[in-house]
């Protein structure tokens, strides 16, 4: 049941006709993984926090440097040098003390990802690299676990919710792994805007509405300030998903 505090916390949020006492209750009673605390990770643990999912994972293995503070939004300059995972959990709690935060000062792998996910029911990536989106992927379809991928690159970026048995996997997607080399160009607010896109996508799977870009993907571009829907076509002999794995 929900306090009087958090009743009053969530007032404007359950205003909305699909979010009112009984899916916010559903909130606080979920669970979310949210992998890579940098752009993406720490604007979508930001708002998945102040929205009052009950419990948060967080998982990355990095330190705060100078250069993340463009766009990695819990991070304060003094906090340079520290475990970000142990910074974004004593920013979230002093945010929304209700809210349970699970550092895990961890790289995602094949040997820990099960784990990791423990009982996590949505993985929200915000991780910066594809082999280790291959590994969560691959784990999510396993479990049955949804997974909201995103990216960003300079001004765009993109999102879809995978959804195991129902859509296409991130390899139907991306089949093959790119070469990374070298930091990657980012504004700052580009991450966010994907962020709160996944957020809302999280909110609603656990909220019982359902997402709206299950099989789809949508891309924004900043420069020209468009937001494009693509429909995702699943490979039906894909090594993850196809059915071969079923």
């Amino acid at each position: 049941m929900l306090t009087s505090e958090e009743l009053t916390r969530y007032s404007r949020q359950m205003l909305i006709p699909w979010l009112g006492a009984e899916a916010q209750e559903r909130l606080k009673s979920s669970h979310v993984l949210v992998a890579g605390i940098g752009g993406l990770g720490c604007s979508s643990s930001l708002f998945l926090t102040s929205a009052g999912v009950g419990s948060i994972t967080l998982v990355d293995f990095d330190t705060v440097g100078l250069s993340d503070l463009n766009r990695q939004v819990i991070y304060w300059h003094e906090d340079i040098g520290r475990k970000k995972v142990d910074v974004a959990a004593e920013g979230l709690s002093r945010l929304n003390p209700d809210v349970r935060i699970y550092p895990r000062d961890a790289k995602i792998s094949e040997s820990n990802v099960y784990d990791l996910l423990g009982v996590a029911e949505i993985v929200v990536d915000g991780l910066d690299n594809l082999g280790a989106r291959y590994i969560l992927n691959s784990a999510c379809i396993k479990k049955g676990i949804p997974y909201i991928y995103g990216s960003v690159l300079g001004l765009r970026g993109a999102m879809t919710v995978i959804i195991p048995g129902k859509t296409p996997c991130l390899r139907c997607i991306y089949p093959k792994e790119r070469v990374q080399t070298g930091p990657l160009p980012v504004l700052g607010s580009a991450p966010a805007i994907i962020a709160n896109l996944q957020v809302i996508e999280a909110i609603k799977i656990l909220a019982k509405r359902g997402p709206s870009l299950a099989g789809r993907m949508v891309v924004f571009h900043g420069d020209t300030m468009k937001f494009i829907t693509l429909e995702l076509k699943k490979n039906e002999v894909c090594e993850v998903c196809g059915k071969e794995q079923e």
